[in-house]
């Protein structure tokens, strides 16, 4: 029986991949943790917890906050850890999108579906694609659509007018209230994006903005198009000049 504990506060690196719950109770994912990332327990965790006791943690490189099963978190081999945010240029982020784009393109290869709350592969959200994508390069970004959103520089664009969007630029979709999806801009309005099977393909794949594409798909989200922005900065990081 295990006698390890988790204090809350403490920060450790995990060394296998762990779901983050978006509830204290219930099988819905807010996120999935992968080998390597850093995790802050908010809420202690005792030796030998009941099956199905959760706490709540946040991931150090995104904030992101959600819930962890304790036996999943004892069970492995934690190593206690400090965050140290990556502070890097808009032009060294610039340099490293080859890599984003690469990433992407590999994930799209590889078989893959679109599962809600998918991070770390082979199967992704829209906004878990586009994470993995960048944090791939070493650069950390927020973890869900509106949040990308928030965060990155805006760039203006319409169906119409493609002009200043750039490869590794993001694509935002949704309602006049809210983002909800996000695509990563390849080239002439050409974007990929994993999406659901409700409204989209079901895995990872490209569509256009422009209204000769018309898939389907690429119709439905050409509707709800919100505007774009471009990763100037690591989160937790100030632009750098």
């Amino acid at each position: 029986m295990s006698t390890l504990s988790l204090a809350a506060f403490s920060t450790w690196r995990l060394s296998r991949n762990t779901p983050g719950y978006a509830r204290r109770h219930g099988g819905e994912l807010g996120t999935q943790a992968a080998a390597g990332r850093l995790v802050q327990v908010l809420e202690a965790c005792l030796p030998n917890p009941d099956p199905g006791t959760r706490r709540r943690v946040r991931l150090a490189e995104d904030g992101y906050p959600c819930f962890m099963d304790c036996r999943h978190l004892l069970g492995q081999q934690l190593q206690p850890a400090r965050h140290r945010p990556l502070l890097l240029s808009s032009s060294a982020i610039r340099e490293r999108l080859v890599q984003v784009l690469g990433f992407a393109h590999h994930a799209m290869k590889t078989g893959n579906r679109y599962l809600l709350g998918g991070t770390h592969g082979p199967d992704y959200d829209c906004s878990g694609l586009v994470q993995a994508a960048f944090a791939h390069a070493g650069v950390w970004i927020p973890r869900d659509a509106y949040q990308q959103e928030r965060f990155c520089q805006p760039v203006a664009v319409s169906a119409a007018d493609v002009r200043l969007l750039q490869p590794g630029d993001l694509v935002f979709f949704g309602t006049r209230e809210r983002c909800t999806h996000v695509g990563l801009h390849l080239d002439q309005g050409r974007y990929m994006h994993s999406s659901s099977c409700g409204h989209g393909h079901g895995r990872i794949a490209v569509d256009a903005l422009h209204p000769r594409d018309t898939n389907p798909v690429a119709s439905h989200y050409r509707r709800r198009l919100r505007g774009a922005g471009r990763v100037v900065r690591c989160h937790d990081g100030a632009t750098l000049p």
